[in-house]
């Protein structure tokens, strides 16, 4: 695997073991939802070890009408924007969550290459994750073959869930540090 992330650069240590990491350290579980990394994403994740408490399992969702099937995403969406697109990303992301019974999802869609798909460029994939707070779907558009664009995306897929965990960890400590009163303020709590 090319392990070159979406600048062309080496990422420093692994990104997948920060991930299982912050996850195992919150006591949260993921699942993954590959379309064009095809289980790269998967693979990665199980290669850390101590990952059977934290990683609920995947779905490699590679055909269209599997996207709908086995992770849930609406077939009218997939009908009207296709495959590779930010909703259907985040669609993904949230049916592998839901289907897996998992804190977080993590999903990958895109075109790898090396022809262009349904109107879309090669180097054009959305990576999406789904947690307690909500979605997030980023864009990335990768040049290079079609083993750097899928191994980009893994790395890619990875920063954005290590993002995510660490804005919910400061959230959380924000909340520990206020007082009673405006945490729930901040929450919304008491207010009418």
């Amino acid at each position: 695997m090319d392990d070159r992330d979406a600048r062309g650069e080496r990422p420093v240590g692994s990104p997948a073991a920060g991930v299982v990491h912050s996850l195992s350290e919150r006591h949260e579980t993921l699942a993954t939802v590959e379309s064009l990394t095809g289980g790269l994403l998967s693979a990665s994740i199980v290669e850390i070890a101590g990952v059977s408490g934290t990683y609920r399992g995947g779905l490699v969702v590679y055909a269209t009408e599997l996207k709908a099937q086995l992770a849930g995403v609406p077939e009218d969406l997939l009908a009207e924007r296709g495959p590779v697109d930010p909703d259907v990303a985040v669609a993904l992301a949230e049916g592998g969550r839901r289907r897996c019974g998992a804190d977080w999802g993590l999903a990958t869609t895109g075109v790898a290459g090396p022809e262009p798909q349904d109107g879309k460029p090669v180097g054009l994939v959305y990576v999406a994750v789904a947690g307690p707070g909500g979605a997030q779907v980023r864009q990335l558009d990768l040049d290079g073959g079609r083993a750097h664009i899928r191994s980009a995306a893994v790395i890619e897929a990875l920063r954005l869930l290590a993002d995510r965990l660490h804005a919910a960890s400061e959230r959380a400590a924000e909340a520990a540090d206020a007082g009673p009163a405006e945490a729930a303020d901040r929450a919304g709590v008491g207010r009418r």
